[in-house]
């Protein structure tokens, strides 16, 4: 039995999880109420494109890159706007990141890894030939399609923010720190093509080795390393291979390997086949221009529920007591439950505020999403760390049931957390699980 779910739907997409989350956007997985064809949706807000005065900057690379069709690049299919958002349609992945497969396969072959990176390359230069840099390409941003083919996501997306200044340089330091090119750090002004090919040599190195070529917990001995290039090949690595990392990992941006080089190089050469695709789909650019106006009639419909605690009618809410929810028969280790529930008459953001002081003291970290949150325990327990998901649900005008749910980590360890966070809020519980059983 499932239970009926509001659906927010955004133009014609019918709007599911969240399925990542930066500083700067969130993506949201979609389908197509027409086709049944899943999407993701990137979304960045209106009022913090206008502060930052890149509205123009933004729209020139959603335009560009709504004109890139390369095989190995995740595919922008349209843009909407409302008076808030602005939603960014992509091609939906199912093959999960790159990142993934290092984790849990470990270090690749040589013919595997060379393999990924002859689709990085040719997707990177492909790129920047029409004036579009990453930036912040690492493996979790390279995903897999179900064939098991690359694809460069966040391309031209990744670092909306940063601006080129009249020398033609980008000035901002962005990416992640252990992937980040030498002169990145420098802040002397960058090439965004010659410092993408820095990365890519960082992650053919991870490919091939299992693990960073510069990395220390030491931020600035990471950025020492990092400036010299000062790293140590695996013994397995081929003499070519080295040889090839070697000059994609030259701290001196102007002596550094080319694209024009690399495809020259005898290691990168093996069994190459460049990727043989149509460029000629005509592409219109008309809703690039409307989802920024301002005029009324280009706003698409967006439903507001994220703004609002979610609503639960009756149904849901008998399904959640222990008579009829079928849940209460899984997920049971150890004599202890996965979930656990309470009822307050507070209002919603004061539970979540009262809920992220009770947590951070308990060694957590919070992000919040609207009036849902996840807690990460920075510290690892016995199965690895306890991820903790919560979320307000209204019941009526001045009443609200928050759940408390384990999504990862070790459920014995789910409730020492839970009890202590109990004793945090009592002032905001009205009735716990055990006591709405009790009013039966």
């Amino acid at each position: 039995m499932s239970n009926p779910k509001i659906k927010r739907r955004i133009g014609k997409y019918e709007v599911g999880r969240t399925i990542g989350e930066g500083t700067f956007a969130k993506v949201k997985f979609a389908k197509d109420s027409e086709t049944g064809q899943p999407v993701a949706i990137k979304i960045l807000d209106k009022d913090k494109i206008l502060k930052h005065k890149m509205a123009e900057q933004i729209k020139r690379e959603i335009a560009t890159m709504k004109l890139i069709k390369h095989p190995n690049v995740v595919r922008l299919y349209e843009v909407m706007g409302s008076k808030s958002k602005i939603y960014i349609v992509l091609e939906f992945i199912t093959g999960g990141e790159l990142f993934d497969k290092i984790v849990n396969d470990g270090r690749m072959r040589e013919d595997e890894a060379r393999r990924y990176f002859q689709q990085l390359i040719h997707a990177v230069d492909y790129c920047h030939s029409r004036g579009v840099y990453h930036r912040d390409l690492k493996p979790e941003n390279l995903l897999l399609d179900i064939h098991g083919s690359l694809k460069v996501s966040d391309f031209g997306l990744s670092a909306l923010s940063q601006q080129v200044r009249d020398d033609g340089l980008f000035h901002t330091a962005c990416g992640t720190p252990n992937y980040v090119a030498p002169e990145v750090l420098d802040d002397q002004g960058y090439d965004g093509a010659t410092a993408d090919i820095w990365s890519c040599g960082v992650i053919l190195f991870v490919l091939l080795a299992g693990y960073l070529p510069f990395d220390d917990s030491n931020l600035m001995n990471l950025y020492k390393k990092i400036s010299s290039a000062e790293y140590t090949c695996p013994p397995w690595l081929s003499f070519s291979a080295m040889k090839f990392i070697a000059r994609i990992l030259d701290p001196n941006p102007v002596t550094r390997i080319r694209v024009p080089e690399i495809l020259k190089d005898e290691w990168f050469k093996v069994n190459y086949k460049p990727p043989v695709f149509d460029e000629k789909e005509e592409t219109n650019l008309d809703d690039v221009e409307a989802a920024f106006k301002e005029s009324e009639e280009f706003h698409v419909r967006e439903n507001k529920e994220e703004q609002q605690p979610a609503p639960m009618n009756a149904f849901e809410l008998i399904s959640m007591s222990r008579g009829l929810n079928l849940g209460n028969f899984f997920g049971v280790e150890q004599g202890f439950k996965r979930e656990t529930r309470f009822t307050s008459k507070c209002p919603a953001s004061e539970i979540i505020n009262k809920i992220e002081e009770a947590a951070k003291p308990l060694g957590f970290d919070v992000h919040k999403k609207n009036y849902k949150m996840r807690l990460e325990n920075v510290k690892a327990g016995r199965k690895g760390n306890l991820n903790i998901s919560t979320e307000v649900f209204q019941v009526a005008p001045s009443l609200h049931m928050v759940e408390v749910r384990k999504s990862k980590g070790d459920t014995l360890e789910f409730h020492k957390f839970y009890k202590n966070l109990s004793t945090s809020l009592e002032d905001v519980v009205w009735k716990t699980e055990d006591d709405m059983k009790g009013t039966k």
